[in-house]
């Protein structure tokens, strides 16, 4: 049985965050067992914010916890980074409305995790098997979880843009060495026409070459190109383990994805947690099953 794990100890970072654009400090720090990841505004007075599905607030152009008044943003890169490294238990402390966005990838958080260690704690860490499938369809947008023996990943998004086009990536168990070497260097991407639009909606403000890769009308105008030829869908493959980090547990199934993006992740996590009969826990404690209720009720 695979035990929870959590941080030896805590560790900072700072950065820019990529849509407001401001200043913010980063504190991770060891978490008891059974208490998932918390996010804490220590700029407003300690407010917490636990990472689970019952906390998004918005999916639009990334995934934000919390409400109107008080809520943290771009949460994925980092949760999909914990995630991997089985890292269950932190609070994660920021200074301001946004996680920062450092280059725009999960390695800067790799670094940072694997700097701080890890420490195993006595509590057994829960596992969410799948048993049958659930599907959403939403157009031409689809995703799908299957029972598999591990975290597996199959995606497909199609731009018409020629530095994109359709893009397929495939990864058959995500664990802390296939997450680093695969997904975790896939920067954020964004297009250069649509740069003042995000601006008067308050988003982008942070966003420059350096943490996101930038496409004119033709070409990919990053001096320094991309990391990987399909950086594209290995980028949405990243967001899609940190949105699913959200339900709390280890993943045993295939998720499948066509087209898609924060908002479909989101539909596939509250399916899952409206379909009790198709999956079991496996070696959750009560406190957790318990926990895992109130989820899927407020869900509901």
């Amino acid at each position: 049985m695979h035990k929870q794990q959590t941080l030896a100890e805590k560790v900072t970072c700072r950065g820019q965050g990529l849509h407001s654009g401001a200043n913010v400090s980063l504190t991770l720090r060891p978490g008891r067992a059974n208490t998932g990841v918390t996010f804490v505004r220590t700029d407003l007075g300690g407010v917490e914010i636990p990472a689970r599905p019952a906390s998004v607030c918005s999916m639009y152009r990334a995934t934000t916890l919390g409400g109107a008044e008080v809520s943290v943003s771009t949460v994925e890169h980092l949760l999909g980074a914990l995630y991997a490294l089985e890292v269950d238990n932190v609070r994660v402390e920021v200074d301001g409305p946004e996680i920062p966005v450092l280059d725009g990838s999960a390695a800067p958080f790799v670094e940072l995790i694997r700097t701080a260690g890890v420490f195993q704690q006595a509590a057994p860490r829960p596992r969410l098997r799948m048993l049958e499938p659930v599907e959403v369809v939403d157009g031409d947008r689809r995703i799908r979880v299957e029972p598999c023996e591990d975290f597996a990943i199959r995606y497909m998004i199609d731009f018409a843009h020629p530095a994109i086009r359709r893009q397929e990536f495939a990864l058959d168990s995500v664990t802390a060495e296939s997450f680093e070497r695969e997904l975790a260097r896939a920067r954020t991407f964004g297009f250069l026409d649509e740069v003042a639009a995000l601006r008067e909606l308050g988003l982008g403000r942070g966003g420059d070459l350096n943490n996101t890769i930038v496409l004119d009308d033709a070409r990919v105008i990053n001096p320094g190109g991309l990391r990987f030829a399909d950086e594209f869908v290995r980028h949405k493959a990243l967001d899609l383990v940190g949105d699913l980090a959200l339900l709390g547990v280890g993943i045993e199934g295939l998720v499948s994805v066509e087209r898609g993006g924060h908002a479909l992740h989101q539909r596939l996590v509250s399916a899952i947690l409206s379909q009790p009969a198709a999956s079991e826990w496996i070696g959750a404690t009560p406190q957790a099953l318990r926990l895992t209720r109130e989820i899927a009720s407020a869900e509901r």
